[in-house]
């Protein structure tokens, strides 16, 4: 069973495919989202949710105080559930069927509020490294001077191949899953992680 952890949905039960998704666990939305909100990357963010499937990341990102969320994912299956979830909690998601490289190539920005403060990455643990960095070195029109960008990975798999506008900022590992926090580097100071 899949389940909003906290905020304004807390305990609300999210539907989930039988196959074909992966949605993060409890657990680790749980120490993630305490990352997050120990930065303050959540309060009135906009969110984007790359490789959405459910909805699970975005979701519980709105619950806990983020403003809107674009839900992105290439399953048709999947993201019809993603809307009926964001329905059910009653929280401001779009949802839209695309691969997250197209979708990222033909748009200048998210739809709902500006700039993203948040970009949630999330991809099968079987998509190749040159694909996550595809995604990540299109972000650059979408995200906000302040922007958190999460990419949950394996924890076997290397540190995602950023680009010059982002900063590894920390890195955590939950069991299998491990979790690359980057940044854009603070203005005028140096191009290194930490900030935070």
């Amino acid at each position: 069973m899949t389940r909003i952890v906290a905020g304004s949905a807390k305990g609300r039960v999210l539907a989930v495919p039988a196959k074909g998704t992966r949605p993060t666990s409890e657990r680790v939305r749980e120490a993630l989202f305490s990352r997050l909100d120990h930065w303050g990357a959540l309060e009135g963010a906009h969110v984007l949710d790359l490789y959405a499937g459910t909805g699970a990341l975005a979701l519980e990102a709105l619950s806990r105080g983020a403003a809107s969320a674009d839900l992105v994912e290439k399953s048709a299956a999947a993201a019809r559930l993603a809307a009926r979830n964001a329905s059910a909690c009653s929280l401001p998601a779009r949802v839209h069927t695309a691969d997250a490289r197209a979708y990222l190539g033909a748009r200048s920005g998210p739809e709902l509020g500006g700039e993203a403060g948040l970009v949630l990455i999330d991809p099968p643990y079987s998509a190749p490294e040159s694909e996550v960095a595809a995604v990540l070195a299109l972000l650059g029109p979408w995200i906000a001077p302040d922007c958190v960008v999460v990419v949950e990975r394996p924890k076997r798999a290397p540190a995602p191949a950023l680009p010059s506008f982002l900063v590894l900022e920390d890195t955590r590992a939950w069991g299998e899953t491990a979790a690359h926090f980057a940044a854009p580097p603070a203005p005028g100071g140096p191009d290194e992680g930490g900030s935070r």
